[in-house]
């Protein structure tokens, strides 16, 4: 529940509204159990163990780089279905990546998280605790988050936006909604409504094509809406906002990596206010394709850097304890099969 919500069921129960607000508060800083929460009368924690419940994870497994302190979650929730997070350690601050949907029914070639379709959306609650389980895992206070786990964070509009006001109340997690990133594989008509409702929220689109041909036989999403609308439509968004937007692009050996894609993609994004993320593909054997050498994603970077496009090769976090990204949910589905 978001914090006025809270407080209206708090009312419902006989109790004043301020109790909501004590009860939202105390969520957020790891209570699981409403006996724990000693601001409130007994006769109340009791009424509310009996009515309700907070909601938890179960963790499945942790696996721990010995490098740079990534951690990467498998959670089980209480249906038997299982997501993924990974929590990050960069200099800025520790971010986390969750996942807003079990399993994913996008389709995208490459992605190990699409592979058994989806199982369903994920409530607000769900999405926030795997910033609890980590925080109470590690100990350590996490500032940022990217929504780029398994799903498609605006197939699940509705709890992904309950779930970015509750992170972002100061009496939740009290995260700046610009230290927030969004990313979606493009549907199209979701921007502008994202652009309205939080625009202040960081954008990241998952493009990794410089054209239709390409990222149709990729990602399904495509041929519903074209990529040169779903740029126009980043274009406005980005003329809304004022904010840059990120594209995603994933590097696959001999589909979308060659010096006339730089260029193709360069043409394709110029005068836009935004960045490209170059990502060697993390290989998920299933898919059949091939990730490139890190010497050959800086060669595309500065192919596109000498057109006019900012970009980076994305750091490589965690490369000890895992492949891609829904590796071990997959893993998890095998073994239960």
């Amino acid at each position: 529940m978001t914090q006025p919500e809270l407080k209206e069921y708090l009312k419902s129960l006989g109790a004043p509204a301020f109790r909501g607000a004590q009860v939202f508060e105390w969520i957020y800083k790891g209570k699981t159990d409403f006996r724990d929460i000693t601001v409130l009368p007994e006769v109340l924690r009791e009424k509310l163990a009996e009515n309700a419940a907070i909601g938890t994870l179960k963790t499945l497994v942790v696996q721990k780089s010995r490098t740079d302190g990534t951690r990467k979650y498998l959670f089980e929730l209480a249906d038997g279905n299982t997501i993924e997070s990974v929590f990050m350690k960069y200099k800025f601050g520790n971010s986390i990546c969750v996942s807003s949907q079990a399993g994913c029914r996008m389709g995208c070639a490459f992605c190990a998280s699409t592979r058994n379709g989806l199982a369903r959306d994920l409530t607000a609650g769900e999405i926030v605790s795997q910033i609890l389980e980590a925080e109470a895992d590690t100990g350590e206070r996490i500032g940022h988050i990217v929504i780029m786990g398994s799903g498609e964070p605006f197939d699940n509009y509705e709890n992904v936006s309950r779930f970015l006001r509750i992170v972002n109340d100061p009496k939740g997690l009290n995260i700046g909604m610009r230290n927030i990133t969004v990313s979606t594989c493009g549907l199209v008509p979701m921007i502008p409504r994202f652009a309205e409702d939080f625009g202040q929220v960081n954008l990241a689109i998952s493009l990794h094509a410089p054209n239709d041909e390409i990222r149709s036989s990729m990602m399904p999403v495509n041929r519903k809406w074209g990529i040169r609308e779903l740029v126009e439509t980043c274009r406005a968004y980005a003329e809304k906002t004022g904010r840059r937007v990120t594209f995603e692009y994933t590097l696959v050996s001999g589909v979308n990596d060659s010096d006339a894609h730089a260029a193709e993609l360069a043409a394709l994004l110029r005068g836009l206010l935004c960045h490209v993320n170059l990502i060697p593909l993390n290989k998920v054997s299933e898919t059949g394709l091939d990730t490139v050498p890190r010497a050959r994603a800086e060669e595309f970077r500065q192919l596109l850097e000498k057109r006019g496009i900012p970009a980076t090769v994305r750091r490589e976090l965690g490369a000890d304890i895992d492949a891609a990204c829904g590796q071990l949910r997959l893993n998890a589905a095998r073994k239960k099969a």
